[in-house]
């Protein structure tokens, strides 16, 4: 089995709330992608409720590309600590982390009709949203700041 590079970083080592540039692939025409870790909460630590994570991430789909270029995806990891952020290019991780703290912000102001995706025909669990539960979590992941280091603490 092919190893896989999120399995093999020290979870016990790192400090959330952080932004990690996980990898930056090229393809046959030269075009890059980069992965990042958007971890908001501490490994092992805390786990954001599915209902919460699940209207982060809806929210962060639309947010996220209002404030960074290239988004091709972001999604929920299973142990509900953060996000996988596929982009295209090389952005650094300061940029992501400004543009992650920019999103939680529009995020902690939304009312429910800012919410995308949250009935029968746009989502595959729609019963299984929480405006509330996304925004406390997002004025604690604010209120810790956002590193752009994984290892220490250098808040943006």
């Amino acid at each position: 089995m092919a190893e896989v590079e999120s399995f093999t970083l020290d979870h016990t080592a790192v400090k959330a709330p952080y932004v990690r540039l996980i990898s930056v692939e090229e393809g046959p025409k030269g075009d890059k992608i980069s992965n990042f870790d958007l971890r908001l909460v501490q490994p092992n630590e805390n786990a954001i409720p599915t209902a919460g994570l699940h209207t982060i991430e809806h929210m962060l789909a639309g947010y996220l590309r209002d404030h960074l270029e290239g988004v091709i995806d972001c999604s929920p990891f299973g142990c509900r600590t953060g996000f996988h952020l596929i982009v295209w290019g090389e952005p650094t991780a300061k940029e992501v982390a400004l543009a992650l703290k920019a999103s939680l912000e529009s995020i902690v102001k939304a009312t429910w009709e800012d919410v995308q995706g949250t009935d029968i025909k746009s989502c595959g669990n729609y019963r299984d949203h929480s405006l509330f539960s996304a925004q406390e979590w997002c004025e604690k992941i604010l209120a810790e700041g956002i590193s752009s280091e994984p290892f220490e603490r250098n808040v943006i």
